[in-house]
């Protein structure tokens, strides 16, 4: 139950600003707190000396008491105010409908408990399930309107999580005519550019085998398309998969990944990423698995200027791209320039 507080408190936090500290009854830091607060008060307790208001509440008949920063009138109405959401927030979601109920699941807003509400509701079954989070051009009802074609069952469902972005949850049964989900998202992507013109980009969450974690593959997915915009990928599906090592390097400290990074640069190598064409030239060619041929003709460049480019980032970087160790080495090099 304190998880889902913290999910509670964390999207008040992203919406209004306003921090909210959680603690147990007998007043012991739970949440977002570093010090104990006293128990011994009913109603809005304000403590000037460490500035700060209190406020009790009931969330799934378990008592606890919150904590706003300073102790003003205005901290005082927010007290009161946030008593009132917490409380009732246990049980809003499952009166909404099902759009609504589904986005704050897969946004992670909701419990255990809701999550099983939804299920019971919409008879959800207990087989694998993964979503795809699309980002397409044009009208959002038009999109939505096409994805929901390709539902297949009751528990399929593509709804509007915000601005243009969609998801679709696809549950996935052993006759599938998809080899895997990417494969899916291919044909979902195909589709609205053959019947609507609308050019999309779609994210693959993972496969997981429980509903309940399906807002895990929705962040995945979400991660996917913004590691992919990031990037520059090519392509119009991406998997997270994609980006594990772009995840690990994101949750080094950045003055590791920079000293990281001066290591891997030498001498006028870091000059060598600041030119466009040769970053390009590089990546095209790790794209097209160090086929020189196919680099070429994809970049409309005779094949004699890409082996001048190649040897002078070799000449550069010491790195020859024709090599896969290095062409793994330049393309870390890539990831690090991007991150810092």
């Amino acid at each position: 139950m304190v998880s889902e507080l913290r999910k509670i408190v964390q999207n008040i936090y992203e919406n209004t600003g306003i921090a909210v500290s959680i603690y147990s009854a007998e007043g012991k830091p739970l949440a977002g707190a570093g010090r104990a607060v006293s128990p011994d008060f009913d109603g809005v307790f304000q403590d000037e000396r460490a500035n700060i208001t209190c406020f009790k509440i009931l969330y799934r008949s378990v008592q606890y008491i919150c904590a706003v920063e300073g102790a003003g009138a205005t901290q005082k109405n927010y007290a009161y105010l946030l008593a009132d959401i917490l409380e009732n927030a246990a049980g809003r979601a499952a009166n909404l409908p099902k759009a609504e109920f589904l986005k704050r699941i897969l946004l992670g807003e909701c419990g255990a408990a809701d999550i099983q509400k939804y299920r019971a509701r919409y008879a959800v079954p207990d087989t694998p399930c993964f979503v795809l989070a699309v980002a397409a051009e044009g009208k959002t009802s038009d999109a939505l309107s096409l994805l929901s074609q390709y539902v297949e069952n009751e528990a399929d469902c593509a709804v509007v999580v915000s601005g243009k972005d969609c998801a679709f949850i696809k549950f996935v049964s052993e006759d599938s005519e998809y080899q895997s989900s990417a494969d899916f998202a291919s044909f979902i992507a195909r589709s609205l550019m053959e019947e609507l013109g609308m050019r999309a980009h779609i994210g693959v969450g993972g496969t997981f085998k429980k509903f309940e974690d399906v807002s895990v593959s929705y962040r995945q997915a979400s991660e996917a398309l913004r590691m992919s915009a990031m990037f520059n990928s090519k392509g119009v599906v991406h998997t997270y998969r994609e980006f594990m090592l772009v995840r690990m390097l994101e949750d080094v400290p950045e003055n590791k990944l920079e000293e990281y990074l001066s290591i891997l640069l030498e001498g006028d190598a870091k000059e060598l990423l600041k030119d466009g064409d040769m970053v390009n030239t590089a990546e095209e060619f790790l794209e097209n698995s160090l086929n020189v041929s196919e680099t070429s003709r994809n970049l409309y460049m005779h094949r004699n200027t890409l082996m001048y480019r190649l040897d002078k980032i070799e000449r550069v970087t010491g790195l020859n791209l024709r090599k896969f160790s290095d062409a793994v080495t330049f393309r870390l090099i890539t990831i690090l320039n991007k991150l810092v």
